[in-house]
């Protein structure tokens, strides 16, 4: 059982912190509910209740994917795809539903002259200079 549980919580690098505002009525029946035993915290009843929905919405969620070629996950660009996107004299128009990474070893240069344009429906992690050199095409 603690190594299901264990499976199911993403790793701190794994995940990303967000921020919400809840009405006290809202937050009162969380709380409630978590000291009902139904879940563990608050954070738990809320990943619950995210994940519902989510998987309540799949079939537009997979539609969508297909439809804007989306890459649906994680997605790692290193310095090597860059090159050689730049070397066949491409340009990469790049969809993530996810996690979206550029290598470090990026350098803002190689980024624009590789990146046409970056869409993001999640988080993009990328050295700071590469998403400066990126900001008037990412969407």
């Amino acid at each position: 059982m603690a190594e299901t549980e264990q499976s199911l919580k993403p790793k701190t690098g794994d995940s990303e912190k967000i921020t919400i505002n809840l009405g006290y009525v809202d937050l009162g029946h969380i709380d409630l509910l978590v000291e009902e035993g139904f879940y563990s915290n608050r954070t738990d009843f809320i990943r619950t209740a995210i994940r519902n929905q989510v998987d309540r919405h799949a079939d537009v969620v997979r539609q969508t994917v297909a439809r804007k070629s989306v890459d649906l996950g994680l997605r790692h660009f290193t310095r090597a795809d860059l090159e050689a996107a730049q070397a066949a004299g491409q340009m990469l128009d790049i969809r993530v539903l996810g996690l979206a990474t550029i290598a470090q070893d990026v350098t803002p240069e190689l980024a624009r002259s590789a990146i046409a344009s970056l869409s993001v429906l999640g988080a993009l992690h990328a050295p700071t200079a590469v998403k400066a050199a990126l900001a008037d095409r990412i969407r």
